[in-house]
């Protein structure tokens, strides 16, 4: 709406100067005499002129008609003595001359009017209107108050912890003397560190609603521009504005984009990104102190943080917002499904124990797939149907029932999906399998899901192999049923050749090679830092990673081979069973493998809630990769 007023606004000044300059143009058109002076005199001498006022070279005659008429005199020094020769009333007056303001005014209007829109648009690109060029260096933290912000600790879940560590800046706020008649000092700045969507602004919000004080919200990106100085500028100018409200809280979310490690740029110059850091740093522990002001940051990339910034006296105190727990997950989940209308079978503990490793985020995201659900099937109530169906969506990705795939494209996915199933249900210390399918999803053909049965925060030597064997049983059930390759295997591959890697180089997993660390840890490259660091490994050592990584699959290869070729009934049973009902849960997984016919899919009654899924987290869903 803002933007629509400002346009139309622009639009009105732009035909205002129009209009101006087009006036100006027409006003030497307007002066021409409608009569020819020849002709005056014609009438004058026909004795059809009553009356004529002399206004300098200006004659306004009216008839005897009573009309008005104007002309011009060309100097006619008779003109008097033929007007009173003919009998007309004569009358002068003295020529109206305009003042001089009033002739600037008209003839520079325009031009100043042009300059005007001019330096507007110009504000508008350099500084958003306030204050032009000079606004660079003003800071763009907003500034909340009770009333703009409303979240409080009652609507974040699933990080007790976390709230209970800054829960205690909040007590600080209200009654400073609790901590300072023992001689504590709050800190000074708190470092929120955790994964994308586990809510560490949402948390800083909750802190801005309880404490009652001002504050001051911006984003780290926000201080770096393309001009040099800006970022030190508006670090001064947000600090400045803190010092007048304290005490009050400076929240900086994603810090990393200014408080990367110093020195790891490429290349000289003066570098922007570094000067916004060292003013921040002398901003938060420098010569002069900040007392009463709090700076809460937050950032899921805190290896890269400069140590300066890190150290006691900036940022005191690191809290870690974790990915939620069962319990936590429930928490959440209740909290979100305040807003929806809920059908009595809804379990919010049920749905926790089937969402393992989920974030808040993605929990928020799963009520709300639910709640669409149900809207298109016009539904008054949010059942545990629709969740079960937003679960499978989050997790295995949207279906997509108009794919039309050849029927043996469609049978190799089948077998391909059977293989999966058989291998995880058969070998130990895999994780149950929730459900299979053949129907498209996302960029997989076929999906195998997989759900543990609890929460898990670390893996053992013998699950992390056998779920290698997975990941393989979908390609060995190609060759051995369809006697042929394709290119479904390729993210199966891919995901046990890393996790094979992985046991080698970086968990000490290898008999062979013990427990060392070959090479770098590459999940999370810093270009600064490991450009100049050198891989101490010989080519000899890599060749033996190598035949390791190789002996490692190989060896999981044969297991999961033996086990498909001692199950062939097992898995013609499963993928007959999927060309004909195209998903199968956990209960018709287990009657296959017991040599009975799977029992015919639930119909999901609103009135009788469905039996709790396989628990777990996401797994290692193992989908057909998509072709």
């Amino acid at each position: 709406m803002n933007s629509m007023l400002k346009n139309l606004v622009i639009w009105l000044v732009i035909g205002l100067v129009l209009m101006t300059v087009f006036n100006q143009f027409n006003t030497r058109q307007a002066v021409r005499s409608p009569m020819e002076y020849s002709q005056f005199l014609d009438e004058v001498k026909a004795g059809r002129i009553a009356k004529v006022t002399i206004e300098g070279r200006q004659l306004k005659a009216t008839t005897t008609e009573g009309k008005s008429v104007v002309s011009y005199s060309p100097g006619d020094i008779w003109l008097v003595s033929d007007l009173l020769k003919y009998g007309v009333k004569v009358e002068a007056k003295p020529e109206e001359e305009p003042s001089l303001l009033m002739n600037i005014f008209v003839s520079w209007f325009p031009m100043l009017l042009l300059i005007g829109v001019w330096i507007f648009f110009m504000r508008q690109m350099q500084g958003g209107g306030r204050g032009g060029a000079f606004s660079f260096g003003k800071s763009k933290a907003r500034m909340l108050d009770e009333s703009t912000n409303t979240v409080t600790f009652a609507d974040v879940a699933g990080c007790e912890e976390a709230k209970e560590e800054v829960s205690e800046l909040v007590d600080f706020l209200r009654d400073p003397s609790k901590f300072q008649k023992l001689g504590g000092r709050i800190p000074r700045g708190v470092l929120m560190v955790g994964n994308p969507g586990t809510g560490k602004t949402l948390l800083a919000r909750a802190i801005a609603g309880e404490a009652k004080v001002p504050f001051f919200s911006i984003s780290g990106s926000d201080f770096v521009e393309m001009f040099v100085g800006v970022g030190a500028a508006r670090v001064r100018d947000m600090f400045e504005q803190a010092k007048k409200h304290a005490p009050c809280i400076v929240f900086i979310d994603e810090i990393d984009a200014v408080g990367r490690q110093r020195g790891a740029g490429l290349g000289g110059g003066n570098d922007e990104r570094e000067q916004t850091l060292n003013q921040l740093l002398v901003e938060m522990d420098g010569f002069e102190a900040n007392v009463g002001v709090i700076v809460i940051a937050a950032t899921n990339r805190p290896d890269v943080l400069d140590p300066a910034l890190m150290r006691p006296g900036r940022f005191d105190r690191q809290v870690v917002v974790p990915l939620p727990d069962i319990r936590g997950r429930e928490q959440i989940l209740v909290v979100h499904m305040r807003k929806v209308p809920l059908a009595p079978d809804v379990k919010a503990e049920i749905i926790a124990r089937g969402t393992p490793g989920f974030s808040g985020a993605d929990l928020a995201n799963l009520v709300n797939e639910a709640a669409l659900f149900a809207a298109r099937k016009s539904k008054r109530l949010v059942d545990m149907e629709d969740f079960e169906r937003a679960k499978d969506k989050v997790i295995m990705g949207a279906e997509r029932r108009s794919m039309v795939m050849p029927e043996e494209e469609r049978r190799n996915t089948a077998y391909h999906e059977s293989g999966h199933a058989l291998v995880a249900t058969l070998l130990p210390k895999t994780d149950p399998v929730h459900k299979v399918t053949i129907i498209p999803r996302g960029r997989a053909l076929g999906v195998t899901m997989q759900l543990p049965s609890e929460d898990r925060y670390s893996q053992d030597r013998e699950r992390l192999l056998n779920t290698i064997s997975v990941l393989f049983g979908g390609r060995i059930a190609e060759e051995i049923f369809m006697h042929q390759m394709t290119t479904g295997a390729s993210n199966d591959f891919e995901r046990a050749t890393e996790i094979a890697r992985r046991m080698v180089t970086q968990w000490g997993m290898s008999d062979m090679l013990g427990p060392m660390v070959y090479g770098e840890n590459e999940g999370e490259v810093f270009l600064g830092r490991s450009i100049t660091t050198h891989k101490n490994v010989s080519e000899t050592t890599l060749q033996k990673v190598d035949s390791e990584i190789r002996r490692i699959v190989d060896e999981q290869y044969k297991v999961a081979r033996k086990l498909i070729e001692d199950n062939r009934d097992k898995v013609e049973a499963m993928a007959k069973a999927l060309l004909e009902l195209e998903t199968l849960d956990s209960d018709q997984l287990g009657d296959i493998m017991a040599g009975k016919p799977p029992r015919p899919p639930k119909v999901p009654s609103p009135s009788t809630p469905p039996s709790p899924p396989a628990d777990g987290a996401q797994g290692a869903a193992a989908p057909a990769a998509s072709a």
